[in-house]
């Protein structure tokens, strides 16, 4: 499950790596650098990618990268 959920990370990241620069830089700040280095390490197997990590990031970065991309298309929060 890690490595399905690491291709889905990695095709994620790369789907976002088609926005305009400043729209990225705009929502994700300087975030983005970190989020396109882990694309690379998946993507391009780097080195072994921790399942903690990936875990880690499908916990609490992947639920704020979606808030803020909703936010950036004017979505309501559904938490609030």
């Amino acid at each position: 499950m890690i490595d399905a959920a690491c291709m889905r990370l990695s095709a994620g990241v790369e789907a976002l790596s088609a926005l305009a620069p400043s729209t990225r830089d705009r929502i994700f700040g300087g975030d983005w650098p970190l989020m396109w280095g882990m694309r690379n390490r998946i993507a391009h197997g780097y080195l072994l990618v921790s399942p903690e990590i990936v875990r880690r990031t499908l916990a609490a970065d992947v639920p704020v990268i979606i808030a803020r991309i909703e936010a950036a298309l004017g979505r309501p929060d559904p938490a609030t």
